[in-house]
Parts: structure tokens; C-alpha cells; sequence
């Protein structure tokens, strides 16, 4: 791994803006310091003042792969997130095969190993049938295991009650959570159809997946992890009343965490009748009070980390009429660039962005020396060129595989300018570098 020397850059960090010059060696932060002179590096960066910050580490994936290379593989979906300003990545287990067995995470490993250019991890999965696999795994093999209690299908879908109640007791490490209400959802969707056949418009998805479904299951779960002690992390929130199950308190005091999603933070119910499917994705967008109680509380303790849930699908799949339209959104390609309109706006402070998008997922998953800028760190490095004009999306070319983002008609005042992965240049000037190797990440528990 060559050395790379970044000067005259804005550091974020620990809650901190500084300016400083980084050396980076052998993959890692060897140097931090108001100026380094004296240094013959490989590469080197003059930031003028841009912001240098840890690259967004994404806790929730699907990079489709294996089974559906026409969506997205870990070839296509990591050059895709290093552009975006992701350096790390956990993919999620429902994958074809689905990752429910011990050579199904191998098989991933494999894979990602041969193709990514981001850091790697994965999450097992849950169904009826695996739960003495379940039980039985080493906790520093996966990011985390994953549970469907709602919006999953066959054998994936956890919602026995005997099933969960052993599940909770048993999982040997965190229990990430997808909560929603299947029984409720699927009463809305027939009523529905009912009233409109199948022509269902895109904006009642927030009516058929709405806040009630989404908070009998997400209680549930708070109360099934804290009978059994549970570490338990509830993904992508969608509503205002859910954020009253989780306390205002730092992470380390904590054993019931949450997540939200950029797209929850960023779109909401008004934006169906503009976008329709390409925005449909499940637990649903839901209203403009929801999205602002979100974003008020990533100003304090009770929303944990910001993930992406990229989950891409064909453009012509996403016109489908609404009960064969698949539910989810390509985003790792505008991760932090769509996430710093919110600083760009004054919804948020870019430290409070940069601690919710890599200091507390490297915490929360417990992964040693990556997430913070400091010497002895994996060099895991993005830095942010200000676009004072408003960069049009439209004008840059889609590296995800289904080639299409719901931010086509948008301008982001922030780009990626260059990311380092492991230290090594995956995103520069524009240009991927395929030779950049992601490492696996490891878990300390």
C-alpha cells in the first residue's frame, strides 16, 4: 500500500473542526499535525480546505449478490458507494441463496473478497428452521444477525411468537430488526385494491405500511429485548411515534439501539406523486412531520446511526403497476453528498453527521481502528469539495447496475471529492481505481 499525504485539509472529528495535515502509510493514519514536512509520500493531496472526515460506514446493504447480477453485484454496488463517500459496508442476508447457513456467509466472504473495492461485512440471517445455527454463531464472524418481523416472504418472514421469543433469549451477538406489522399491512393493501383495483397509487404505500404497523412491531421488539436482555438494533425508523421507544441517552450506556435511513430523512409522502415506485421502499416514507421528528432527533441520543438500506431493482421492475413494483432505492452513490444537504441547510451540524455515519457504527458494531480520524486507524478517508453552483446529478454518470437514483432531478451542494479505503485510493478526481482491495472487517465482542 502506498503512502498518501493530504494537506491543507478541514478536519471533522470527535465532535471537533481543525485544520491539519494527514499522512497516511501502509494503509494506516500514521500522522495527524498542524503541518508535516520532511515527507516523500506517493500521493499527494492538496485539500484547500475541504472537509476531511472517516468514510460513511453503511450498516445496512443489499448489494444483491449472489442471484440478481441485473440489479447489482459486489463488483457494480461498491464502486458505486465509494463514489458516494462509503468506505465500509454490511450487506444484508437476503441475498439468493438467502445467507442462513454457515457457507452462505463463506460464499459471500469469497465474492466480496475478489470484487470490492469498500470494506466488507455481512449479517447472518433468521428463518424458522436455522435457529440452532443461529444460537450457536461466533459473534465476531458477522456484522450482526437479522430478523424479518414483517415485509419478508417465506421462510425469512419471523413472526411466530415462540420462534421470537427463543430468538431473543439465544442470539449470540446484535439482532439488527426490520419491524413491521404483516397481518395490518396486508388488511390496508386488500382495502385498498378493493377501492382502486389495481391501479393502487403510489402514495397509499404510506397508508398500507403505515405508523401503527410500523410501531406494533418495533414494540415488540423493544419488549421482547428487554425481558430477555437482548441486544437489540432496530433499523430504519420511519415515524415520529416510534422514537419514544428508544432513550436520549449516549450509546454505551445503551443495549436497545436505532437507525434511520437517508431516504427517510430526505423525501417524504409528498414526493410519491413526483417520484412514485422509484421511491417506494419499505417501512414506507411516510409524512412531513415524521421526517422532521426524525431529523430533530439525530440532534440528540435517541437515533443511534444513519444507514443507507441501498437496495436497487431494475427501472423497468420499478414501473410495474404498485402491487408488482418491488420496494427499495438505489443510494450509495449520493450517501453523503444527499446526507450534507442537511448541513448545508442548518438541520445539522457536519460533526453530528460524521458521528452518525462513522463514529457510532464503528461503536455500535464494535469494529476496532476504523470510524474515527486517528493515528494507528485504518485510513478510511473522505474528503468534500464544496459545489458553491449545486452539482447536477443528472450530469454525473449512474455506477450503480441498475443505472437509475431517485436524485436525478437534484443538485447537491457537496460532492466526493476523494476516498481512501484501507488507504488506498478508490475515488479520486472523478475516476474509481479497480485496483483498490476492500478488507473484511473485523468484529471485537
Amino acid at each position: 500500500m502506498s503512502s498518501v499525504l493530504i494537506r491543507n485539509a478541514r478536519l471533522v472529528n470527535e465532535g471537533r473542526e481543525f485544520d491539519a495535515d494527514l499522512l497516511v502509510d501502509h494503509g494506516r493514519i500514521v500522522k495527524i499535525a498542524s503541518s508535516i514536512e520532511g515527507e516523500n509520500a506517493c500521493t499527494e493531496i492538496d485539500a484547500q480546505g475541504q472537509w476531511l472526515m472517516p468514510g460513511m460506514i453503511d450498516d445496512q446493504v443489499h448489494f444483491r449478490d449472489p442471484g440478481a447480477p441485473e440489479k447489482g453485484s459486489f463488483y457494480s454496488e461498491s464502486r458505486a458507494a465509494v463514489a458516494g463517500g462509503i468506505t465500509s459496508f454490511m450487506d444484508m442476508p437476503n441475498t439468493q441463496p438467502a445467507t442462513l447457513t454457515l457457507a452462505a456467509l463463506e460464499d459471500k466472504k469469497r465474492r466480496a473478497a475478489i470484487h470490492s473495492v469498500a470494506n466488507y461485512g455481512f449479517h447472518f440471517g433468521v428463518s424458522r428452521d436455522n435457529l440452532d445455527t443461529v444460537a450457536a454463531l461466533d459473534p465476531c464472524l458477522v456484522a450482526g444477525v437479522k430478523v424479518f418481523m414483517g415485509a419478508s416472504t417465506g421462510n425469512m418472514l419471523v413472526d411466530d411468537p415462540q420462534v421470537l421469543e427463543r430468538l431473543f433469549a439465544e442470539v449470540p451477538t446484535i439482532l439488527l430488526a426490520h419491524c413491521e406489522h404483516t397481518p395490518s399491512i396486508q388488511a390496508k393493501e386488500r382495502r385498498m385494491q378493493e377501492r382502486f383495483g389495481e391501479a393502487i397509487p403510489a402514495v397509499a404505500h404510506s397508508l398500507i405500511r403505515d405508523a401503527e404497523a410500523c410501531y406494533r412491531s418495533s414494540s415488540l421488539a423493544v419488549d421482547l429485548a428487554k425481558r430477555h436482555g437482548t441486544r437489540l438494533h432496530v433499523l430504519h425508523l420511519t415515524t415520529a411515534r416510534e422514537l419514544a421507544l428508544f432513550e436520549d441517552k449516549p450509546l454505551a450506556q445503551k443495549r436497545i439501539t436505532a437507525e434511520v435511513c437517508l431516504h427517510h430523512l430526505l423525501f417524504d409522502d409528498r414526493d410519491y406523486a413526483r417520484l412514485g415506485h422509484l421511491i417506494k421502499c419499505n417501512p414506507a416514507i411516510k409524512t412531513r412531520a415524521d421526517r422532521d421528528a426524525l431529523r430533530q432527533a439525530l440532534l440528540g441520543n435517541r437515533l443511534d446511526v444513519i444507514g443507507s438500506d441501498h437496495a436497487p431493482h431494475t427501472w423497468a421492475q420499478k414501473q410495474l403497476p404498485y402491487r408488482q413494483a418491488p420496494a427499495g432505492l438505489p443510494l450509495v452513490q449520493h450517501a453523503l453528498p444527499a446526507l450534507l444537504e442537511l448541513v448545508a441547510d442548518g438541520v445539522l451540524p457536519i460533526t453530528t453527521l460524521v458521528a452518525k455515519t462513522s463514529h457510532r457504527v464503528a461503536d455500535l458494531f464494535a469494529i476496532p481502528d476504523r470510524g474515527y480520524l486517528r493515528e494507528g486507524y485504518w485510513a478510511d478517508l473522505v474528503l468534500i469539495r464544496p459545489e458553491p453552483e449545486g452539482l447536477a446529478v443528472a450530469q454525473q454518470p449512474i455506477l450503480a447496475q441498475c443505472g437509475w437514483t431517485p436524485f436525478a432531478e437534484q443538485r447537491f451542494r457537496h460532492s466526493v471529492a476523494t476516498t481512501l479505503v484501507s488507504g488506498q485510493l478508490a475515488w479520486h478526481a472523478g475516476r474509481l481505481y479497480d485496483n483498490c482491495q476492500g478488507l473484511p472487517l473485523r468484529f471485537t465482542r
